[in-house]
């Protein structure tokens, strides 16, 4: 009997090791061409996502295993996010300029259009595409957003982190989300990456009609 439960865990082990190295493997190759199984891929990922990010933290760049992540989810809702009716953009605070004079409310940065950074365009380039774009503080905030404006679509602009983060978060909610990682992070006077965000837009605006 022990000796069953000791294969049976051997195995199990052994599995989900081999099993998580594939997934990694498929997620890298995903940064750069489509790949099969995207959201089966990033499901594994997700599963075994603490002790995976253990070892990144030993061996390498803890933030690369959330970009592979997010790389693999974007690949696995862009057809479902393609077919959404009512679409919002979240972008985060630390894209504002340092003296921002917008205040904050239970529905995140209330954003005055004073032009002193990339998100009064991005409100502009939004409307112009049908969405409504909100700035938040943290991926925890979506929640309050979604109670004020449903939506079944989320084009998320933050670090590759708070992307996962989001896309964890909402999962199995009925809202499809898609993610632009930022330039850099750290939550402090970061860069959206600009020509990707219309990129985007434009793919989507395309796949609507």
């Amino acid at each position: 009997m022990y000796s069953f439960i000791g294969k049976a865990l051997l195995f199990t082990i052994t599995f989900s090791i081999l099993i998580s190295m594939f997934a990694l493997i498929v997620s890298r190759i995903s940064l750069k061409r489509n790949v099969w199984l995207a959201g089966f891929f990033s499901n594994v990922l997700d599963f075994f996502y603490l002790p995976i990010k253990y070892f990144f933290c030993k061996l390498s760049d803890p933030r690369i295993l959330d970009k592979w992540i997010v790389s693999l989810k974007n690949i696995a809702n862009a057809s479902d996010f393609s077919k959404t009716k009512n679409r919002i953009i979240i972008v985060p605070h630390c894209v504002r300029a340092l003296d921002c004079p917008a205040s904050s409310t239970v529905l995140g940065i209330q954003c005055r259009d004073c032009g002193k950074c990339i998100v009064s365009q991005l409100r502009k380039d939004a409307k112009k595409y049908g969405y409504d774009l909100y700035i938040t503080t943290g991926s925890s905030a979506i929640a309050n957003i979604l109670k004020h404006k449903p939506a079944d679509g989320i084009l998320g602009i933050a670090c590759d982190y708070e992307i996962n983060k989001g896309m964890c978060a909402l999962n199995g909610k009925k809202v499809v989300t898609y993610g632009v990682p930022l330039l850099n992070d750290g939550c402090y006077n970061t860069k959206v990456n600009y020509e990707k965000v219309i990129e985007m837009l434009e793919y989507f605006d395309k796949k609507k009609i």
